[in-house]
């Protein structure tokens, strides 16, 4: 009776894990005769832990919206594309995205950005980071429809929390008045206050002429680029090698 007791109030603390691993150790007694109290204890604790931790995780990595389920851990650094390992490990550590740098990967279509991007931000979700990712195309699409029907401080505030932004596809088509200054608006909200990764198929070197006006254009390159660590990839289409989504 005591111990239904105490799985009831177990679960009514949201304690659920530990509940579970309670009744463990209740229909295996034996295995944890020569345990001490401590070391019961611990394991109740650790498993409750590691089940917030996981459900903590799944939750980041849900609400990031990712294009592609990638991780750091399945990049094939064997086929030359100007993939650096070295830089890749340490992008890993996700220090980068503490500091609020941004990173930068330029490369012709196919050859494996989004994989790379989306990787990164998997790490940075699994490292307790939030992450969000997006299309260039779809989220200017998106702050327009916002700005029309009032939702747009909503959506001005969700990516300017978002600890990591991946903006992917940016520069496949110039940029109209409205568009170039919604650009700046979403990277000037998190200048010094979050990360931004960009992936692109043009040098850096040719934004001026997507973005368009100038003066904007240095606005947005001056927060993006100076504390960006650039990945420049280069070879051929990985889809037409039929390995569409490998990096």
């Amino acid at each position: 009776m005591l111990n239904e007791q105490t799985m009831e109030k177990l679960y009514s603390l949201r304690l659920p894990a530990m509940a579970e691993a309670f009744r463990e150790q209740l229909e295996s007694p034996a295995a944890c005769d020569t345990l001490s109290f401590q070391e019961r204890f611990g394991f109740l604790v650790d498993r409750q832990w590691t089940w917030k931790e996981n459900n903590r995780m799944q939750r980041l990595l849900k609400n990031a919206r990712l294009k592609i389920a990638a991780c750091v851990e399945d990049i094939d650094y064997k086929i030359p594309r100007g993939i650096d390992k070295t830089v890749l490990l340490n992008l890993s550590s996700c220090q980068w995205v503490r500091k609020h740098q941004n990173v930068i990967i330029i490369g012709p279509t196919g050859i494996g950005k989004s994989f790379l991007a989306c990787a990164l931000a998997n790490k940075a979700c699994r490292e307790n980071i939030s992450a969000l990712y997006t299309r260039v195309p779809r989220l200017l699409q998106d702050v327009a429809l916002a700005q029309a029907d009032g939702s747009y401080p909503q959506m001005m505030t969700k990516l300017e929390k978002s600890s990591l932004l991946v903006l992917d596809d940016f520069a496949i088509a110039p940029l109209n008045d409205s568009e170039r200054r919604n650009l700046l608006e979403i990277i000037e909200d998190r200048h010094n206050s979050g990360s931004t990764i960009v992936t692109s198929q043009l040098p850096v070197n040719h934004w001026h002429e997507i973005i368009g006006d100038p003066t904007i254009a240095d606005a947005v390159l001056d927060r993006l680029v100076h504390n960006a660590h650039r990945i420049t990839m280069k070879g051929e289409s990985m889809r037409k090698q039929n390995k569409i989504d490998f990096v």
